[in-house]
């Protein structure tokens, strides 16, 4: 049976600022003593989770995050016809149930992530409060689930501080993608023109700015426990199927949103290697300690990472039970058997 579903991907990005430090700039590490672009993995889970290949995908199985369930139920109360201060009280218990409240009484203090059931069973309660005009009882704010069917809480995991019975164990591991190479990130110096600048006195740029930027073959990696999935989905392993095929099809297909408008680097992988099996997963990341130099990137990465993994193999013994590899760059392979294949079809 499979137990894990590792992919090792290889994607190409043009000049971009896919994933932003806090001056503005694109993230780095440094790795093998050389300085990596880097996109976190708190950027590439947000941005598959959000895709519409994965909100498609999953419709009706997605949770929300929030800090604003509070004020959300308060303004429902209060066009219910409740009084300020008991919506501002009752929306408070409600809210309380998913975490500690900041100091208005209504907002969350972390982003609590709410999957569909409980969304439904806080909805339910409200328009219960509204008819019957009364606070809710402490068997009523028994809202909280163990098994969500949310998706992106039984791939991501959640933490509730405020209640950590109800915590939910990630089943996919993301790891932090880098480039291959070495990189330089580069300034790009631009102006914009002011279209009512007409006369001589107005000549000149009417904003001047500035951003950094870089282009890389990143190397992304991600390890789906199967048997942590449908455990967390509660044994349906139907949904967990359609999950790992979501989130692998966002995963080759959906680049980062930073700065996309200034940059349009949208990008698909260009090689994935996919593994299933029951063998404690590793990341091929070693791969590139030594920095790529051929000048073609593509070919020399793919070549490093098979052979890495070929030594794993030769060490340790077979690191998975079978193997799928899909590359662009010689139009082999394809998304659908990529599909089939993580979920063992």
């Amino acid at each position: 049976m499979t137990h894990f579903i590792q992919l090792h991907m290889l994607t190409s990005y043009p000049p971009a600022n896919l994933n932003r430090d806090d001056l503005g700039r694109p993230k780095t590490a440094t790795m093998g003593g050389a300085e990596r672009l880097r996109v976190s993995s708190q950027s590439l889970k947000r941005n598959w989770r959000v895709s519409r290949v994965f909100q498609q995908a999953l419709a009706g199985h997605l949770g929300t995050r929030t800090k604003r369930l509070g004020p959300e139920i308060h303004e429902r109360l209060v066009a219910g016809g409740i009084p300020e201060k008991k919506a501002v009280a009752w929306a408070g218990k409600i809210a309380h149930v998913f975490g500690k409240l900041q100091k208005d009484g209504l907002h969350i203090e972390q982003l609590a992530h709410i999957s569909p059931e409980e969304r439904r069973a806080v909805d339910e309660l409200t328009e219960t409060l509204i008819r019957e005009q009364r606070e809710p009882t402490e068997k009523e704010l028994d809202l909280l689930r163990h098994t969500p069917s949310a998706a992106d809480i039984a791939l991501f995991g959640r933490m509730l501080a405020a209640d950590p019975g109800y915590n939910v164990e990630a089943a996919c591991q993301v790891a932090h993608a880098i480039t291959t190479h070495r990189v330089v990130v580069e300034d790009d110096y631009f102006t914009a023109v002011d279209d009512l600048n007409t006369g001589e006195e107005d000549r000149g740029a009417g904003h001047i700015g500035e951003n950094g930027f870089a282009a890389g073959l990143f190397y992304s990696y991600l390890c789906i426990d199967r048997e942590q999935l449908v455990d967390n989905f509660g044994g349906d392993t139907e949904l967990a199927d359609r999950a790992v095929e979501a989130l692998t099809e966002a995963a080759v297909k959906v680049a980062p949103r930073g700065k996309q408008n200034s940059f349009g680097s949208h990008a698909y992988a260009s090689y994935v290697r996919a593994e299933r099996g029951g063998q404690q997963p590793r990341s091929l990341s070693v791969a590139f300690l030594k920095p790529v130099q051929d000048h073609d990137y593509g070919e020399a990465s793919i070549r490093v990472l098979e052979q890495q993994a070929e030594n794993f193999d030769q060490v340790y013994g077979a690191c998975a039970d079978s193997v799928y590899t899909l590359n662009a760059l010689k139009g082999t392979g394809s998304l659908d058997e990529l599909k089939r294949f993580v979920v063992g079809a």
